[in-house]
């Protein structure tokens, strides 16, 4: 098994109030994840001793967790404990990326009910030495048939752990040979890719779909924050698959791929195949954003 980063070998990881191992890494096969995806999740990333948007990731993973009626939540404190443990037991003061999840719980028995959950909620910390995912010199689409799901199926303000339809697209993508797939929403209007929120720039004015089948990002939030504070003209709209076809720029944004230009899109090429002047800014300005904010390392 090649790893991204041979770190990774000797990392540990936080589960259910507990330090393990990689190999030692498990939870039970009675536990919600298990049985149905039954979980939700948030992505952090350490920059420089902080972590980014730390608090804004507790409150969308306490909500999350809120909305699937989990049982035995644990709280803010406990949860900003652990990862704050498991990073300083692995060293990861910059670099790292961690996978928070937490799971309905262990089941009394195999099945769907949440009644079967009697024993509250499982926390996994897994923290990894992980640098952003695309690259800086473009990523290319493929529009995905699988489509984001909407608000009357599966509301996206969820974040949770099934996530079989983003699956679904990856597989598209794989097969196309391209990065990763543009998913539309069940209207054909652009949501966002499987893995990341993505924006459009025309005449300098950055657009984004509106967050209604898609998970309304903290970066992508952050980018919004960053275009008023800085004089750029930005907008969320409903926006067709044409629009970003014929973008000056497309990008993508997330905090496993931070700012990523996009230079094709179907086998079109976006503005003139390269990364555009504005999304070089904005991720110039995010990199900077993030290095100077964020909740400190007690380490």
């Amino acid at each position: 098994m090649a790893l991204t980063d041979p770190r990774n070998a000797e990392i540990l990881v936080h589960v259910d109030g507990h330090l393990v191992t990689r190999e030692n890494a498990k939870v039970s096969v009675f536990d919600s994840v298990v049985q149905g995806g039954d979980a939700v999740w948030e992505g952090l990333r350490i920059y420089a001793g902080r972590i980014a948007e730390f608090d804004a990731h507790l409150d969308r993973l306490m909500a999350s967790a809120k909305a699937l009626a989990f049982e035995g939540i644990p709280s803010r404190d406990t949860v900003r404990k652990a990862v704050f443990e498991t990073l300083e037991a692995n060293g990861m003061r910059d670099g790292a990326h961690i996978r928070l999840t937490l799971t309905r719980g262990e089941k009394v028995t195999s099945g769907m009910n949440p009644r079967f959950n009697q024993a509250g909620c499982c926390l996994i910390v897994l923290a990894e030495w992980k640098p952003p995912v695309y690259g800086n010199d473009g990523m290319r689409l493929v529009t995905a048939a699988t489509r984001r799901n909407a608000p009357q199926f599966l509301d996206s303000k969820i974040h949770h752990n099934n996530l079989l339809n983003n699956i679904l697209a990856s597989i598209e993508a794989n097969v196309a040979g391209v990065d990763a797939a543009l998913m539309l929403d069940a209207d054909g209007f652009v949501s966002e890719t499987n893995d990341t929120n993505v924006f459009c720039v025309r005449d300098d004015c950055v657009f984004t779909p509106y967050a209604d089948s898609c998970l309304p990002g903290i970066t992508r939030r952050r980018v919004l924050h960053l275009c008023n504070d800085n004089g750029i003209d930005a907008r969320e709209a409903r926006l067709s698959l044409t629009e970003f076809w014929t973008a000056d720029e497309v990008f993508t944004t997330g905090t496993i791929g931070e700012l990523t230009p996009v230079v094709e899109i179907d086998g079109r090429t976006v503005g003139n195949g390269r990364p555009g002047p504005v999304t070089g800014r904005l991720a110039t300005l995010h990199g900077e954003y993030v290095r100077q904010h964020g909740e400190a390392l007690p380490f």
